[in-house]
């Protein structure tokens, strides 16, 4: 009895220690990353694993020239947008993708966006399956050691998605359409709101304005939201709006009335900056 009882302890020694040996977690020598960035209301973000230069001659070596290549260590590197895209003047739909590369030595890259989901590596790359392929630029550039994939050169509209590694640069310009998804969403969100609820056709009309998108409709609007009630935020962009369509006099009016209310709200709206205004557009000579 004690000897079966032994052995039964012992073996549960061994299934424990196995158990422990398989969940034991070793640094990666190509450490993982993420990056996203958002342009307007699309997230784009790559994941990815950054090989070291350490000392190897990368390009046409660890790396051959003409050859797929999975653009990072370990596993594929994948890609991801949540709305249409442009990139590099073609149109990427919504979704994830693998991203392979082909380096040239003459610099001219092929960057491939593939929809195989089980791809290993390269080795099973298959390019009937590129959801979609562009040319770009290989340049030189500051060394560095660690592969790095990120998002450089934003602007509101626009990104280029750039590979860094040894002493070379490739970036693939992408453009992400905002004002018409933006718009599209104001306009649903205006049509859903509750009766009483002023902000959410404010908001839209303060972001076409001041982007200077949609203005006929915006002003419509605004219109909406002073007629739900009269607040600070509104009545100053009624102020701004007024002066840009050169009412001088109106606009001041009406920066004065939205100091009133900013004042007489619980809690109190700061109005400092509507002070200025009426200021300087009261100096200001016709």
């Amino acid at each position: 009895m004690l000897r079966r009882t032994l052995a039964t302890l012992i073996a549960a020694g061994l299934v424990t220690s196995s158990t422990a040996h398989a969940d034991l977690v070793l640094p990666s020598i190509s450490q993982n990353a993420k990056v996203s960035q958002t342009i307007g209301v699309t997230e784009l973000s790559i994941t990815y694993s950054r090989p070291g230069v350490k000392n190897r001659t990368i390009w046409g070596e660890l790396v051959p020239y003409d050859q797929p290549w999975r653009t990072g260590a370990n596993a594929s590197t994948m890609f991801t947008t949540t709305d249409d895209i442009m990139v590099a003047g073609q149109k990427l739909p919504a979704g994830t993708y693998a991203l392979v590369t082909i380096p040239a030595k003459s610099g001219d890259w092929t960057v491939a966006f593939s929809k195989q989901k089980d791809l290993q590596a390269t080795a099973n790359y298959d390019p009937k399956q590129d959801a979609l392929r562009v040319t770009a630029k290989a340049a030189p550039a500051e060394s560095q050691e660690w592969m790095r994939l990120g998002f450089e050169n934003l602007t509101p509209t626009s990104t280029d998605l750039t590979l860094r590694w040894e002493k070379l640069a490739v970036a693939v310009p992408i453009q992400v359409e905002v004002s018409e998804k933006v718009l599209a969403n104001a306009r649903k969100e205006i049509a859903a709101a509750k009766a009483d609820d002023w902000r959410t056709p404010y908001r839209a009309a303060n972001w076409a304005f001041e982007n200077n998108v949609a203005l006929p409709e915006a002003k419509g609007w605004l219109d909406k939201s002073l007629a739900i009630s009269k607040a600070h935020a509104n009545q100053n962009l009624q102020a701004r709006w007024l002066m840009k369509d050169g009412k001088k006099s109106e606009a001041i009016a009406a920066a004065k009335k939205a100091v009133e209310a900013g004042k007489a709200a619980t809690p109190p709206a700061d109005v400092t900056a509507t002070e200025k205004l009426i200021a300087d557009w009261s100096a200001a000579k016709p």
